[in-house]
């Protein structure tokens, strides 16, 4: 596992940053946003203490690694910076886009999965991680409508981004779970074609169900617990590619801090199965 703890952490949101400064909780590691922390503030100084006792996880979401423009020179040189400020363990961004001739969304837009599209994201990625001297994962999105020119599965694509870049791939379980009801596939098929080597991270989130015209849409809104289906795929994921370092996110209608602590102590019921299983073997 490139030296990474198996263990299970949760995103560091603003409402519980002063009470983990303080009371400094049991959990394997934190995961920041890189763009909530590219400007010198107070919530970056206490993130540096923070990090004398929890290993980091830098989670960027404005890369936008699938512009054809190529990476903003500018924000990759702050990105650069935060990480070789904090020294996490693991670096990751979305396989996505949210930037064109300078105008810039605040979504992770969908890619079509074609040659041309996949030449982008190498290119990007490769940029990326030459920049930063290490390699970074990039972690499957929530789709909500397919491509018809599409030539390549999402899986098949990020396989093929992994060949011929050398990065790693972040697998959400959530974001799975989402992609597979909206576009009528199986979710448990979705992971054949990933290579085993390649997973270096796992995230877990809560789902929102909205209707669509008569029709339940999955939407990745990280606003609630994870899903039994989530947790069921999760296990199918430690069983195939073995554990790895877990990530609970919850990002709207943010709980209590107890509250993901708890969902962090079932992933990690879950990794330790995983454990236990491959002992068996």
């Amino acid at each position: 596992m490139n030296g990474n703890r198996v263990t299970t952490g949760i995103g560091l949101r603003a409402p519980h940053l002063t009470e983990i400064s303080n009371d400094r909780p049991s959990i394997g590691f934190l995961e920041i946003h890189a763009e909530n922390y590219l400007a010198p503030t107070q919530a970056l100084c206490t993130v540096e203490r923070l990090r004398c006792d929890y290993p980091l996880s830098v989670h960027a979401v404005g890369l936008s690694l699938g512009s054809v423009d190529g990476l903003d020179e500018a924000h990759l040189d702050r990105v650069v910076a935060l990480v070789e400020r904090v020294e996490p363990m693991l670096v990751s961004d979305h396989l996505s886009w949210s930037s064109i001739g300078g105008r810039y969304y605040n979504d992770l837009l969908p890619l079509p999965y074609t040659e041309e599209a996949l030449a982008v994201v190498v290119r990007n990625v490769q940029r990326l991680q030459e920049r930063l001297g290490r390699r970074v994962s990039i972690e499957n999105p929530s789709c909500y409508l397919g491509f018809r020119h599409s030539t390549l599965s999402e899986p098949e694509f990020l396989a093929e981004v992994v060949r011929r870049s050398g990065c790693g791939i972040l697998l959400d379980a959530n974001n799975v779970v989402v992609t597979a009801h909206n576009l009528r596939l199986d979710p448990t098929g979705w992971l054949e074609h990933l290579p085993v080597h390649a997973v270096t991270e796992y995230h877990l989130a809560g789902h929102a169900v909205n209707d669509a015209d008569g029709e339940p849409v999955l939407i990745d809104d990280h606003g609630s617990r994870i899903d039994d289906r989530v947790f069921e795929l999760f296990g199918e994921m430690v069983h195939r590619y073995g554990r790895r370092p877990t990530l609970v996110e919850w990002d709207t209608d943010v709980p209590a801090l107890d509250v993901l602590l708890g969902e962090a102590r079932r992933a990690a019921r879950v990794l330790e199965a995983g454990r236990a299983h491959a002992h068996a073997a």
